[in-house]
């Protein structure tokens, strides 16, 4: 195993490390099965693009929400106590489904995802940096590389879940419908196809939430030890004080900014992928077979990314890999066909590194402010709830120029590439 140095875990710590990670995998699955109902909620409930992004605002709004209220409670308390809380917000909001199926207004479904992300904020506050406390300092980068590697291993799931069970089973989407137009069908007949295909989302959400309690318990049994800082750290600094430390610490701040950037880059890619293929004549549940494959190349990459930072210093991985998305953009945006689509699903293998590497770099050396400093760089998901109803008014718009308005929406993404590209640059001067 080499020396201490090189240990990537520590053994006293093994059974937390993988408990912990299986949380990764857990949120990754209700990201990636909430992203296609946007497109799914768009035709049952008969609503603009833009108002059916109103799902990510509401989900990605709970990030924005309940990150600070986590940092200080785990401050507070302890880890283990923050991952129990956040576990048990996701629950709740989980089985929040079954009322709102029961009563098909589109706000009470918002509602749900708005309090299950309460739960996600929690989890991600506090997992991110207890991933990086167990085991050197040296090495946290790269632990925490591993541990999100089997975040898209639970997206991959939600994708799987989402195409092989909802969007196939959707009456909205079926063959005959499509021919005939969900809109244009009697008042009753729509009314019938709602009543299942909002059963059929539900469903999937309310198993989700017993898998979480279940996860409630054996955290609360088998997770025992606390890293040696959280022993250590009786004096917490004065919050003032922390704010004040984070703010004058350049590469945390554009780290804050950058990782904004990057999660509205990530949701936009992935949301939107479908409405993208749907312009070229895929249906949903195929066209989320290419989210799928987004998602693999996602998942190999981030192991392969792990692996070259042990010869590549990740700063500059994060500024090549930026790179590598502004091409695969450009492609998404101005090729119109298939290919396209095929640039659209690579620059999954770009974003793989970023958000733990921004992550990773933004907290080097801010000491006893980690807890705090996670806070702010997972309130920055809040991205993910700000540009994607922007993106949906583009897309509205049905052509910009010569274009199709799903390909020129793409220039969000773009914009985003540009910033990683240039932190990447800017952290890697600094180092």
């Amino acid at each position: 195993m080499g020396n201490n140095k090189e240990i990537l875990v520590e053994r006293k710590y093994l059974v937390t490390f993988i408990l912990v990670t299986t949380l990764f995998a857990l949120w990754g699955f209700a990201n990636d099965i909430t992203n296609p109902m946007v497109a799914a909620f768009q035709t049952v409930m008969e609503i603009s693009a833009t108002k059916a992004s109103m799902v990510q605002f509401a989900f990605y709004g709970g990030y924005a929400t309940m990150a600070i209220p986590a940092a200080l409670f785990v401050r507070k308390y302890s880890y283990k106590k923050g991952i129990l809380l956040g576990l048990a917000l996701y629950a709740i909001g989980a089985f929040l489904f079954i009322p709102a199926a029961e009563f098909q207004e589109f706000s009470y479904f918002c509602i749900s995802l708005y309090i299950l992300t309460f739960g996600l904020a929690f989890l991600e506050t506090t997992a991110n940096p207890f991933i990086l406390s167990l085991g050197n300092s040296k090495t946290a980068t790269r632990r925490l590389n591993l541990s999100q590697a089997f975040n898209p291993m639970g997206s991959l799931c939600g994708m799987f879940v989402a195409s092989n069970i909802v969007l196939a089973s959707l009456e909205s989407d079926s063959p005959a419908v499509r021919e005939t137009g969900f809109s244009n069908l009697s008042e009753t007949a729509k009314a019938a196809i709602r009543l299942h295909d909002l059963a059929i989302i539900r469903n999937p959400y309310v198993i989700l939430g017993c898998i979480v309690v279940v996860m409630f318990v054996i955290i609360a049994v088998f997770v025992r030890q606390e890293p040696d800082n959280m022993t250590e750290k009786k004096e917490e600094p004065e919050i003032g004080e922390s704010l004040r430390r984070l703010w004058h610490n350049h590469l945390y701040r554009e780290g804050v900014i950058t990782q904004v950037f990057y999660v509205a880059a990530q949701i936009m890619c992935w949301t939107f992928i479908i409405q993208y293929a749907d312009n070229l004549g895929i249906n949903k549940a195929t066209a989320q077979m290419y989210n799928i494959c987004a998602m693999s190349m996602f998942l190999c990459s981030r192991f392969v990314c792990t692996l070259l930072m042990k010869y590549i210093n990740s700063r500059m991985l994060l500024m090549i890999f930026g790179i590598g998305g502004i091409c695969t953009t450009l492609g998404t945006i101005f090729i119109v066909g298939q290919a396209g689509l095929y640039c659209l699903v690579a620059t999954s293998a770009f974003m793989s590194l970023m958000f733990p590497t921004i992550y990773g770099v933004a907290l080097e050396g801010v000491g006893n402010d980690t807890t705090l400093g996670a806070a702010f760089l997972v309130m920055a998901i809040v991205g993910g709830a700000l540009m994607p109803p922007l993106q949906g008014m583009i897309i509205d718009m049905g052509t910009v120029g010569f274009l199709p308005a799903v390909n020129a929406s793409f220039c969000l993404p773009l914009i985003c590439f540009v910033v990683i590209s240039a932190y990447g640059l800017r952290a890697y001067t600094k180092r």
